[in-house]
């Protein structure tokens, strides 16, 4: 099965009210790349987020916010070395050569959303050691 089979497969039959119909067209022809950046821009344009809020019982919010415990990896800069920088996304997210490549080809871009510190710091030190530059917040 390819990927655009799997695609078409998790896509549901969804009600598309006449005035949206348009917008949902554009964004069905969007690459995950493409759809990532719309995201990040709708994220900054309207000061929201895409991500689902948790509501922690018991902690009060001042907390939650002081620990913060993910962060997002981002590729800022290839370098010289840009085939060694694909092989080290490639190998640390699990992406396929393309996936590696366009991500590397689109920086600045995000490579890890909601990492762990560990995690983190183990894509930034394979990223870096293979000439690339990386920022972590």
């Amino acid at each position: 099965m390819d990927e655009n089979q799997k695609v078409e497969e998790s896509k549901k039959d969804v009600a598309v009210p006449a005035k949206f119909k348009d917008i949902v067209e554009k964004i069905e022809k969007m690459s995950v790349l493409e759809l990532n950046e719309l995201v990040k821009l709708f994220e900054e344009k309207f000061g929201v987020s895409a991500q689902a809020t948790v509501v922690a019982g018991g902690a009060p919010a001042g907390e939650a916010a002081e620990a913060k415990d993910s962060f997002t990896v981002t590729l800022t800069a290839a370098g010289d070395q840009k085939v060694q920088v694909i092989k080290a996304v490639k190998d640390k997210l699990g992406l396929g050569l393309k996936e590696a490549k366009d991500l590397v080809d689109a920086a600045p871009s995000v490579l890890k959303a909601e990492a762990k510190k560990e995690e983190a710091d183990e894509i930034k030190t394979a990223v870096e050691a293979a000439g690339g530059k990386v920022e972590v917040k």
